[in-house]
């Protein structure tokens, strides 16, 4: 358990202090990450989305707190503040991340967040009106994954 705490604490002091290279070292090569807005990425993709979203969010703050931990993973809080890059539109984000770590690995990591709430602040009032569909956050979720790809290949 202790072990996981550690590992879960250096994941995100890494990402406050945008250290990419060590956080995507801390994925399996086949672990699997999913949120609202990334579906089913490996662990290759995963880092790279961290990447991306790094190097997008020059103002990026992020503050967080470990939850709990087991032997087989943990649970973290994290909050995000960031410029939202194709609005401009400040967003303060609150994120429950689950992990399942194995061999000192993240094999399973999956963040939760309100899209909503999330979707209102990044989107002013096409969000508010539309933030609570389907159709908007598909739309969102195909967006990011094209970006993601794009990335990956400019990137690689």
């Amino acid at each position: 358990m202790e072990e996981n705490r550690i590992f879960i604490d250096k994941f995100y002091a890494a990402f406050q202090q945008k250290n990419v290279k060590y956080m995507q070292e801390c994925y399996a090569a086949d672990a699997i990450f999913n949120d609202e807005a990334f579906s089913n990425l490996s662990g290759k993709e995963a880092g790279k989305m961290w990447e991306m979203l790094i190097t997008r969010g020059k103002d990026l703050e992020l503050k967080y707190e470990i939850l709990a931990t087991s032997e087989n993973g943990g649970k973290a809080r994290w909050i995000a503040k960031y410029t939202f890059s194709k609005t401009k539109r400040l967003v303060i984000n609150e994120i429950i991340g689950d992990f399942i770590i194995k061999d000192g690995k993240i094999i399973k990591h999956t963040d939760h967040f309100d899209f909503y709430k999330w979707a209102r602040q990044a989107f002013g009032l096409s969000g508010l009106l539309l933030g609570w569909t389907s159709f908007f956050k598909s739309k969102v979720q195909k967006t990011a994954m094209e970006s993601l790809k794009k990335y990956i290949e400019q990137n690689s």
